[in-house]
């Protein structure tokens, strides 16, 4: 695939984890697909290292989405933690 394949797989993949994961998120839309396409890439990688299939066959592949949406919504929790511990760190009594 290409990376333009890449870039929309991946901007959809980080809206379908948003929706999966609703909540408040200190980054907007574009940190949202920036996740997205970040998280395609790390769920083929974790598809061929810990199962040893090849997740990212095409673009219209089952495997290729759910690898993209599963590394989204991984990026998107760790991104949630990192950045959640600074937002509610002045909270005022």
């Amino acid at each position: 695939m290409g990376i333009i394949a890449w870039i929309i797989i991946g901007l959809l993949a980080g809206v379908i984890a948003k929706a999966l994961m609703p909540g408040k998120d200190p980054g907007g839309i574009i940190i949202t697909m920036l996740i997205g396409i970040g998280g395609g890439l790390l769920g083929g990688w974790l598809g061929k290292v810990i199962f040893g299939v090849d997740s990212i066959d095409g673009f219209f592949d089952v495997s290729t989405w759910i690898a993209a949406i599963v590394g989204s919504i991984i990026l998107l929790a760790l991104y949630r933690v990192l950045t959640g511990n600074r937002r509610h760190s002045h909270r005022h009594a």
